[in-house]
């Protein structure tokens, strides 16, 4: 497995089946390093869940918008709920994104492929936010709610229906 996490952090941080409740469940991104640049992995994701139905915030100080959709400076700047703030970030830049996003009462943190705090990710579950880490959000959604697994992913579901997103 490419993973830096212990076989016991994989079971806080990347519980199958709270990512799958998670990816059902939310419909607000808000994506911390989103880029305009069509190249970066934070397009690519921003581009595909935008395209699978979830809204999408860019948060980039950066930019005015990206995917025609505005964007803010910090998580504090966004006007209304957030579900998930999926950062693109390196880790020693998560720990103001997490208090920021304990603030706004965000539900979750996302912390993408190779992108691990473990004091971000304690005090993001202490204070009651789910937390993913080191797992990608697209990868994920593709595997457990798109279509990744026709291509053949072990999703341990066995069906002959395609799994659809619960809002």
């Amino acid at each position: 497995m490419n993973t830096r996490l212990t076989a016991e952090e994989r079971k806080l941080y990347q519980d199958v089946e709270t990512i799958r409740d998670l990816l059902h469940r939310v419909r607000t991104v808000a994506i911390v390093g989103l880029s305009d640049k069509k190249e970066r992995a934070s397009n690519f994701v921003g581009s595909y869940l935008k395209s699978e139905g979830y809204d999408i915030i860019p948060v980039n100080p950066n930019l005015s918008e990206v995917f025609g959709e505005k964007s803010y400076p910090d998580l504090k700047s966004i006007p209304g709920p957030v579900d998930v703030v999926d950062i693109f970030r390196r880790p020693d830049e998560i720990m103001p994104i997490v208090q920021q996003a304990i603030e706004i009462k965000a539900k979750a943190i996302w912390m993408q492929l190779q992108i691990v705090n473990r004091d971000a990710a304690k005090l993001a579950k202490d204070n009651g936010l789910i937390v993913i880490m080191d797992k990608c959000m697209k990868i994920e959604h593709g595997r457990y709610i798109g279509t990744l697994h026709w291509a053949g992913m072990n999703t341990e579901i066995v069906t002959a229906k395609k799994i659809g997103r619960l809002i």
